[in-house]
Parts: C-alpha cells; structure tokens; sequence
C-alpha cells in the first residue's frame, strides 16, 4: 500500500465544460470576485485561449487541482487566471501549470509573457517572480472590487533558462 502522495500523478489536459463543477470550487475558494461559468465557457471556446487543468490522480479518483487560462496574442501569452485547490497549494502545482505556460509559449514562438496580479498577493508576486517574472508597471485601481492596484509583470520567453 502506498501513501497519497506516493500515489498521485498530475495529468495537464484541455479544460471542457465537464469540468466547470470543480473549477468554479477553485475559483470561489480562491478569489474576492470570481468568474461565472459564461467566463469559462467564453475562454474554452475562444481561439486565441489556451484552457488546461491539472488533474490529480489519486489511487481512487481524478480531481481537478487547479487550472490556468492564458491567450496567445500575436506573439504575447497573456496569463488571465491561475488557482489551485486549498489543499494542493504550496505543493508546486501553480508553478507547474506556469512551466507548462512557457513551454507553450516556447513551442509556439512566443517572444514574452505577461499578466496582472494584486498588489496585494504577495504569495502569488512571489510565485511569478521565481518562474522568471519581474514587475514592469501599475494599473491603478485596476480592480474594482477593492479599488487596489494591479502589477503589471512580464517575462521574456527565449531567455528563460
């Protein structure tokens, strides 16, 4: 017999529809004002979104431990959302779903990536700075929800190590 973690596999694939129950659990955990399932079906059908999940494989069954949703624009990858489940968070699973975003981004020829983030996630401006990220500018009072700033970060592609 072995431990879960022992027994786990994370398995990247496509988001689908299917898997909006687990998703929209993420997301409500997980955010101050999160996107609506029309947000999600929007990207999964939009031909410039790149929708993937992290699925958990765990001895008895496969759940969703968090996703990312980005755009390819021109020669751009723009981050729009990334979350993980409570439970996996601090287990390497956004940086992951992050790795899987460059190399996207390096198979497609892409030049840069860029995302917002709160002035306030420190957790998450700590994340991104440690997958090659560095903060570029402000967008203030980009959320209008809390009237807080955004950190505009970017990260160039081809010099990523």
């Amino acid at each position: 017999m072995c431990s879960e973690n022992a027994c786990r596999q994370v398995i990247i694939d496509l988001m689908n529809n299917d898997d909006l129950p687990e998703i929209m659990a993420i997301e409500k955990e997980s955010f101050v004002s999160p996107w609506t399932p029309g947000m999600f079906i929007g990207e999964i059908e939009a031909r410039q979104s790149q929708c993937l999940t992290a699925k958990i494989n765990l001895s008895k069954k496969v759940i969703i431990g968090g996703y990312i949703v980005f755009w390819i624009v021109v020669d751009e990858a723009h981050l729009h959302n990334l979350a993980v489940k409570k439970e996996y968070r601090q287990q390497g699973l956004a940086r992951h779903l992050l790795e899987v975003m460059w190399e996207i981004s390096r198979q497609e020829g892409l030049k840069s990536q860029t995302l917002e983030v709160r002035e306030s996630n420190a957790e998450a401006i700590r994340l991104y700075q440690k997958c090659g990220f560095v903060v570029k500018g402000r967008r203030p009072l980009y959320y209008t929800d809390t009237r807080e700033d955004a950190i505009i970060m970017w990260a160039d592609v081809k010099s990523r190590v």
